[in-house]
């Protein structure tokens, strides 16, 4: 392992600190079926209840908050599939700052109305033809904005590990850590975390079966960019991961597991009828993993990061319904 890694567990301590009061400290749920289900004890940490709906708040305001006032006057920028969106537009309204950001066309529905609600400007793209990233580059060179991008910035990895921080915290001991991974941003955060406070702790990354950039980038070494996935994980659909976030993954992930649509879709259906929670498919990646059996052996107590519940009725009644 490197000397030094780009986010430190003080970093993730700083952002908590900064985060108290504004960002929400989630709950986090247990069930004795989920429990029986994954034969171990599973704890959830229900990012889906934080504001704006995900995890992505915590992230977007640590970086945001520490911007100087002639930053915040001009403007934030950011390019997303939507809860960064989110998070950004709330952070820079809070801040008393104006938002511009960076969509896929494609974008649910909720995400964008919601993120325009916030006071964002939007700006869409088609997501299988442009580059988010340079469009949103382009822009904020043209604006004058500062880009603050949903993964690739050490404040926004730090505030991403507040969640994990959070649970470790009021749960103790844990013996693996199972979250998410999109571009890598919340894996990256988590695992400076647990590891920080945990040594032992084995951290476990989820993917979508189609979106695998992560796991096939570990098992390489190196960064390895994939065809932009189509997954009902509209969160997690990355084609690479980022630089930043794979140079802290690489060291601090102990595992990759992929699962598929349908087992999100079922994962989703338990968290609604089990704990009585609203999931969005990417949110319901690790607790799809866990009831799928994708860590083999159980640990004896097992962290999840449901990381969002964005998703309108109407997406998440056609997501229950469908069957394999």
């Amino acid at each position: 392992m490197p000397d030094a890694l780009p986010v430190t567990l003080d970093d993730v301590r700083d952002a908590a600190a900064r985060l108290k009061g504004v960002a929400h400290r989630t709950p986090v749920l247990r069930s004795r079926t989920l429990d029986a289900l994954a034969g171990a004890e599973v704890f959830v940490k229900c990012e889906n209840l934080q504001r704006v709906g995900a995890f992505k708040f915590r992230g977007a305001y640590n970086a945001i908050s520490r911007l100087t006032p002639e930053q915040l006057a001009r403007g934030i920028a950011t390019y997303s599939s939507g809860n960064h969106a989110q998070a950004v537009a709330l952070a820079a309204r809070e801040l008393g700052s104006s938002a511009v950001i960076v969509m896929p066309e494609d974008t649910p529905r909720l995400k964008r109305e919601a993120t325009a609600g916030y006071g964002a400007e939007i700006v869409t793209y088609d997501r299988y033809t442009g580059d988010r990233v340079a469009i949103g580059e382009a822009l904020a060179a043209e604006r004058g904005l500062t880009l603050i991008p949903p993964y690739e910035h050490p404040h926004v990895i730090a505030g991403q590990g507040t969640a994990t921080l959070e649970l470790i915290e009021e749960v103790g001991e844990l013996d693996a850590l199972i979250v998410p991974i999109g571009g890598g941003g919340l894996i990256a955060g988590s695992a400076t975390a647990a590891k920080g406070l945990l040594p032992g702790v084995r951290v476990i990354g989820v993917e979508p079966e189609a979106g695998d950039d992560t796991k096939r980038s570990l098992a390489a070494g190196e960064r390895v960019p994939i065809p932009i996935p189509r997954t009902i994980a509209d969160g997690m659909a990355a084609e690479i991961p980022g630089e930043l976030t794979f140079s802290v993954n690489r060291h601090l992930v102990d595992e990759v597991v992929l699962v598929s649509d349908d087992e999100i879709r079922e994962a989703m259906r338990m968290a609604f009828g089990r704990l009585k929670t609203v999931v969005e498919p990417s949110g319901a990646t690790p607790l799809a993993a866990l009831l799928a059996g994708r860590l083999g052996q159980p640990p004896r107590r097992i962290g999840v990061i449901a990381s969002g519940g964005n998703v309108d009725v109407g997406r998440f009644t056609e997501l229950l319904a469908a069957h394999p």
